[in-house]
């Protein structure tokens, strides 16, 4: 069949890879010059296979309000932005706040990113990829002894679901993460995941996008998705700005603007964007640089190592669409990696950069069929686009194919939402 996939972040190039594997006639398009431009450019460099968690969890609307009147937060919301989008957003993740909803909400969640992982292993041994990859794992670090007690909870979450983990004490993280030597005061000890992995996501979808071409797949970049046409229960054609496009199946993977583009055609869904900033760095000292992916579980700021450079990465923002770089929001992931890997990186060096995260009230991505029989949707991954890009994309066109997924559907489609 001929499919026209919209967008080419990272979740539209493996849409394309995966549907060109199953012999379709594929093409992209994308408002921008190239692959990765956009969400999918700068995010924290983590492959978070058993880190998936829900946002919406027990405990977190009072950590919300505490958050509020801290200068350092997780979680920062732009009073200018809380206009009734976000407030019903926000009112929809409250109720998926309880521990009945976390539980099946994580159990939807790590169905989709350990099939993921097992996609980058395949994917990895049929193609020569090279993004800075790294199979170390991630260090969840914790700063004094009372959080590293409280994280018993979460530890008790990785027993229950058989996420591989151990717990360190100051000495193990240090061998974990020798730079961390230099701070050894500042540490009380650590969780290691050694199922994720690190890399960065720009070079690997476009990387990925050449494989794509290969195989044939034609990439329309320079195109704005207008509108959907739509006729008895089926999309007739997209209308963009080189015209209109016309194919038998249509994967919709525009991220945070699939909300505008399917609202023309009558399909409502609870995505918001949620704003996040990193900042890149050359390493300057290798000795005080990390070797993969330091979580700091205080600040929730991520610290991961590509070949030469340092990706720290973090804070969510309810700020609407505003891509505006405040100096403050820097500041505050420079604190982090100054604090833990002083000397590793040249932070005056570091570029500075904001992306919108679709995310969805329970952290789910939505995949899948649609009210019109020949759309599809690959969107709402939040903060773990990259991590459930293969896993998504691959039974999304397995769903496209008319073929059996490899994972089961349940709790993954827009029905959920009806």
């Amino acid at each position: 069949m001929k499919v026209l996939v919209l967008g080419s972040g990272v979740i539209g190039v493996s849409s394309a890879w995966y549907l060109a594997r199953a012999g379709h006639e594929v093409t992209v398009v994308d408002r921008l010059e190239g692959p990765a431009n956009e969400t999918s450019h700068a995010n924290a460099g983590m492959l978070s296979f058993d880190h998936s968690t829900p946002w919406a969890a027990p405990g977190v609307p009072l950590k919300a309000i505490r958050w509020l009147l801290q200068d350092m937060a997780p979680l920062y919301i732009n009073p200018k932005a809380l206009d009734m989008r976000a407030l019903r957003f926000l009112a929809r993740m409250l109720g998926q706040c309880t521990t009945a909803r976390f539980q099946v909400n994580k159990a939807r969640m790590l169905r989709v990113a350990r099939y993921s992982a097992g996609c980058f292993k395949q994917l990895r041994e049929e193609l020569p990829l090279h993004y800075d990859g790294r199979c170390q794992g991630t260090l969840e670090l914790y700063r004094t002894e009372k959080d590293l007690a409280d994280a018993g909870a979460n530890v008790a979450i990785l027993k229950r679901y058989d996420i591989p983990h151990a717990l360190l004490d100051v000495d193990a993280c240090i061998r974990q993460e020798p730079a961390l030597a230099n701070v050894r005061e500042k540490i009380a000890g650590g969780v290691l995941l050694p199922g994720d992995e690190t890399g960065d996501c720009h070079k690997f979808t476009c990387a990925l996008a050449e494989a794509c071409e290969t195989m044939g797949v034609a990439f329309q970049m320079n195109t704005r998705v207008d509108a959907i046409a739509t006729d008895n229960g089926k999309v007739t054609g997209v209308r963009t700005s080189n015209g209109t496009l016309t194919a038998d199946r249509y994967v919709m993977a525009l991220g945070c603007e699939s909300t505008r583009v399917l609202r023309g055609i009558g399909i409502h869904l609870p995505i918001y964007p949620f704003k996040g900033y990193s900042l890149t760095m050359p390493v300057l000292d290798e000795d005080r640089a990390p070797q993969s992916t330091v979580m700091d579980q205080k600040y929730k700021v991520a610290i991961t190592r590509f070949d030469q450079r340092i990706r720290v990465g973090g804070v969510a923002e309810i700020a609407g669409d505003n891509k505006d770089l405040p100096p403050q929001r820097r500041a505050a992931i420079e604190y982090v990696v100054r604090d833990l890997f002083p000397g590793g990186g040249e932070i005056e060096a570091g570029e500075f950069w904001t992306g919108l995260r679709p995310m969805t009230p329970d952290s789910v991505p939505i995949l899948g069929h649609t009210r019109y029989n020949n759309l599809f949707l690959n969107i709402g991954h939040g903060t773990l686009g990259w991590t459930m890009s293969l896993g998504s994309s691959r039974f999304v066109a397995d769903v496209v194919s008319g073929r059996t997924p490899g994972i089961d559907p349940e709790g993954l489609g827009a029905d959920r939402y009806a």
